[in-house]
């Protein structure tokens, strides 16, 4: 099995990434809170954007997750709908305006390898929660996969210094294990580059 602490490949610099807008449809209920759990990047978006973080929210729901940032707990740019939701197959919420600094990675985390060992990185960052248990036996269905590939494609044609596509684990080994040992990287990867 994958060992997502390991979760992470760097986007090719001087690619051509199309810009095509992104299927994707604001949550009210999430949007009408994300300023209480999210703060200013201190740099223009454009500037700022380095590293994007995959998450999975361990519980069954698009509500389960909001209510995480109803309590300011945490927040994320993006929802991947699961399978059983209505929205699964047809487009990602969006949750956060990608211009605030969401609180999905805590402040001390850092990575050698990623914005060189910075920390509060998500001043740097935007962040995807797709919805699954991350009980071992819920699997990622191949539009979960597709869709939070088709974000990373999306803000890599709009945000020009994006550079690391990694896990919450890979960033937090001692705590969170997200997007989880089932999530297939290697495919998601291939389906982010080709």
């Amino acid at each position: 099995m994958a060992d997502p602490t390991t979760f992470q490949f760097n986007l090719p610099r001087g690619r051509d990434w199309p810009r095509e807008p992104l299927n994707e449809r604001i949550h009210e209920a999430a949007w009408a809170v994300a300023g209480d759990c999210s703060s200013l990047r201190g740099a223009p978006p454009a500037e700022a954007v380095r590293v994007m973080v995959i998450h999975a929210t361990a519980g069954s729901s698009t509500a389960g997750a909001v209510s995480v940032m109803k309590e300011g707990r945490a927040s994320f740019h993006w929802i991947v709908p699961g399978k059983d939701e209505k929205e699964h197959g047809a487009y990602v919420w969006a949750t956060c305006a990608e211009r605030l600094a969401a609180w999905h990675v805590r402040r001390s985390c850092a990575h050698p390898d990623i914005c060189a060992g910075a920390t509060n990185l998500n001043r740097l960052s935007l962040g995807i929660e797709i919805v699954n248990r991350q009980d071992g036996r819920d699997f990622f269905s191949p539009w979960q996969i597709e869709a939070t590939a088709e974000i990373v494609r999306y803000a890599a044609g709009k945000y020009p210094n994006l550079a690391h596509v990694v896990s919450h684990a890979r960033l937090d080994p001692d705590r969170r294990t997200d997007p989880g040992h089932i999530f297939p990287w290697t495919e998601f990867k291939a389906m982010v580059l080709d």
